[in-house]
């Protein structure tokens, strides 16, 4: 069962991810670029998906990896609910989510271009 220290600890641990405030809640960011954000109000994330991969994710597990609903989820915007993933599963969707908003040259020097 993963934390928000988790979520935290994988994000930052990502090339150039830095934390910001988005609109009261922890974001994090790489190249100025959201993939990752953490909700106070339930145990759940947001990642950035590309809406192939997110299409994929969510087959079978509503409740636990589902779009958000409307505009943006539409967009690959995609609610994670954390403590029901294990922490490696975790570490990939952050990584995914990372590497569909990293500069190119972050992405191909990590392996994931």
């Amino acid at each position: 069962m993963a934390a928000q220290d988790d979520i935290r600890r994988l994000a930052l641990g990502l090339p150039e991810a830095n934390e910001q405030d988005h609109h009261g809640i922890p974001s994090f960011r790489v190249n100025g670029k959201i993939f990752c954000t953490i909700h106070q109000d339930q145990p759940r994330m947001m990642l950035k998906l590309a809406p192939e991969d997110q299409h994929n994710l969510c087959a079978g597990r509503a409740g636990t990896i589902e779009p958000v609903p409307g505009y943006w989820g539409r967009k690959g915007s995609t609610f994670v609910y954390y403590e029901q993933v294990e922490l490696e599963e975790l570490a990939q969707l952050i990584r995914l989510a990372w590497a569909g908003v990293a500069p190119k040259r972050l992405a191909k020097a990590q392996g994931d271009a």
